[in-house]
């Protein structure tokens, strides 16, 4: 049996194959009875419209890229979840490009400011040079950024700010004074990721609040990994005056720190206090203390803004902040409490 045409509902409705198409495209322009009409015939006729054909009727590709460096992280998935939300309730599949070099980054900005490629772009943690949102404007290529900032675009932000200034004041309230602080590398990534120096100055400006003397060797940078993260701590923890707590940067760094503290017979909380950072789902599992920033609303409100920037491709760029919140688990324990 032939598959059901355009041609097919429109005769059933009574209607021109215009028509029909101005309804499956959800113009405006065609007066509510008619509409059910042709909403009617589309249902008993079980008519499904060609994906090629609506693009090609509409102008444009339907798709949207997705750019993330590093996306296998698990702070990552849990945004591409958030973004999946919303576009598995659009006409908009999405793509992803992931980005692990500069050359990779400056490829996909390049290739993809064209109108013939994507509709959108949401780019997430990296900050796109002014040179490059120029050419997105001047392809008529709307871009949203999540994680990253930029007063010409529209973006989704973390207070992380907050977020590190929150971490270490949960740890000074517990009684600790010695902090350490373990990070992603600040300066010496070529992406320079702002969350890396916003929780950085967070826990510089939460000590210097409690008259804590900074002491540089309390702050250790190194790659985003459970291995790394675990060396960095075994260094700090054989110390002439280790740390009684120590904030890591993300949820994995804390788990390769509490590693540390196994291997070398510290007890955590009583001896050592660690709080991470994203609470992702195994942090729940190994009852870590932790500073939950919303992973899957930043996808979602990111891909919302990408859709309505679509339609709306002259709106005024908006900014959304996200809160962070402080998740109290078993990994953090007041300073008077240890032996």
């Amino acid at each position: 049996m032939a598959s059901t045409t355009i041609r097919d509902v429109a005769k059933k409705a009574g209607v021109g194959v215009g028509t029909v198409s101005r309804v499956i495209n959800s113009n405006p322009a065609v007066r509510e009875s008619t509409r059910q009409k042709v909403l009617a015939a589309i249902e008993e006729l079980e008519f499904t419209p060609s994906p090629i054909a609506r693009r090609l009727s509409l102008g444009k590709t339907m798709t949207v890229a997705v750019i993330a460096p590093f996306f296998v992280r698990p702070s990552y998935v849990e945004r591409f979840r958030g973004l999946d939300a919303i576009f598995a309730e659009s006409d908009y599949d999405f793509v992803l490009y992931n980005v692990e070099t500069i050359e990779r980054r400056d490829y996909c900005f390049r290739e993809l400011a064209h109108s013939d490629k994507v509709d959108g772009l949401l780019i997430m943690s990296l900050v796109p040079q002014n040179k490059i949102v120029r050419r997105f404007k001047n392809a008529g290529i709307p871009a949203v950024l999540v994680d990253a900032a930029h007063p010409e675009l529209s973006h989704v932000i973390i207070d992380d700010l907050e977020g590190g200034y929150n971490a270490t004041k949960h740890l000074i309230d517990l009684g600790h004074r010695k902090i350490a602080y373990i990070s992603d590398h600040m300066h010496e990534s070529p992406f320079n990721f702002q969350p890396v120096i916003d929780r950085y100055r967070g826990y510089r400006k939460a000590l210097a609040d409690a008259g804590i003397p900074f002491q540089p060797e309390y702050h250790r940078q190194g790659e985003l990994s459970r291995e790394v993260a675990k060396e960095i701590t075994i260094d700090l923890l054989q110390l002439p005056e280790p740390p009684t707590a120590i904030f890591a940067y993300s949820d994995t760094q804390a788990f390769g720190t509490l590693r540390a503290a196994r291997e070398l017979n510290i007890a955590v909380p009583e001896q050592l206090s660690v709080i991470g950072y994203d609470d992702i789902e195994i942090a729940e599992y190994l009852h870590l203390t932790t500073v939950r920033q919303e992973l899957y609303d930043s996808g979602r409100v990111g891909a919302q803004m990408l859709l309505n920037a679509i339609s709306n491709p002259t709106a005024v760029p908006q900014t959304t902040l996200l809160p962070t919140k402080i998740i109290e688990r078993d990994t953090t324990a007041p300073f008077l409490q240890q032996s």
